[in-house]
């Protein structure tokens, strides 16, 4: 026996959805205006399906879908040329956006990326049999960036995070360190552009593109100071 299963996603305009996943490096090997409105996009092993709706709001849309691949460092690095090369930049807000690349606490490294129709790709590769979300950390700001994390990208609720990082970057009687405030900042940057505060997102990257580091401690922030860039861009 053999399956395989393929998701069909809803979106207001088909055009706009197959022109996006073209710049993802997609090929289109189907689409049809009627009667229905519907398209396949295909790259390697990933096969998506799309029906267009009328009446649908792609900025309230809750459609999601898992790919996983064995090279997510790979495929972000081609997603991140293919959107630059279609937009002048790398969108990291609105619609279409792209999310950064990270290690989650529960044993996957993933990005997001949305499409024009709303709908989310999780796109990720398995660092760990252990799949379940590991306990918060003790120590103050690892466990400030740990929840505000989780609250800006797996529950998509920005100023929750925003609230976290204010509340912990006015503590004074210990500093972060580099690496912390340097994450801190760039989440703080990311989550207020998404919240349309373009005042605190310019004055938080400016403040992480301040911090002073170490060769070893750039090296352990790489996905961080390429988020900094693509915001910053």
């Amino acid at each position: 026996m053999s399956e395989k299963t393929v998701p069909v996603l809803p979106c207001r305009t088909i055009q706009s959805v197959v022109d996006f996943y073209a710049a993802l490096g997609f090929e289109v090997t189907f689409q049809q205006k009627s009667p229905n409105p519907y398209a396949v996009v295909e790259r390697g092993g990933i096969q998506l399906h799309f029906f267009g709706m009328k009446g649908y709001e792609p900025a309230e849309s809750y459609s999601t879908c898992c790919i996983q691949t064995d090279d997510v460092d790979g495929l972000h690095e081609v997603f991140r040329a293919g959107l630059k090369a279609a937009y002048g930049r790398v969108p990291t807000r609105g619609l279409p956006r792209m999310g950064p690349l990270k290690d989650t606490s529960y044993g996957v490294r993933q990005f997001l990326v949305t499409d024009p129709g709303g709908n989310c790709l999780r796109i990720g590769q398995q660092t760990s049999q252990d799949q379940h979300h590991r306990l918060a950390p003790e120590e103050i700001f690892s466990r400030a960036l740990h929840h505000a994390s989780l609250l800006a990208d797996s529950r998509d609720d920005p100023a929750g995070a925003a609230k976290i990082i204010d509340r912990v970057l006015r503590i004074e009687d210990e500093p972060p360190t580099p690496v912390q405030l340097l994450r801190l900042l760039v989440l703080r940057a990311d989550v207020a552009g998404r919240l349309g505060d373009e005042e605190t997102a310019t004055s938080a990257l400016a403040k992480a593109a301040a911090v002073h580091l170490t060769a070893q401690e750039r090296e352990s922030v790489h996905d961080d100071l390429e988020r900094l860039e693509e915001l910053r861009g």
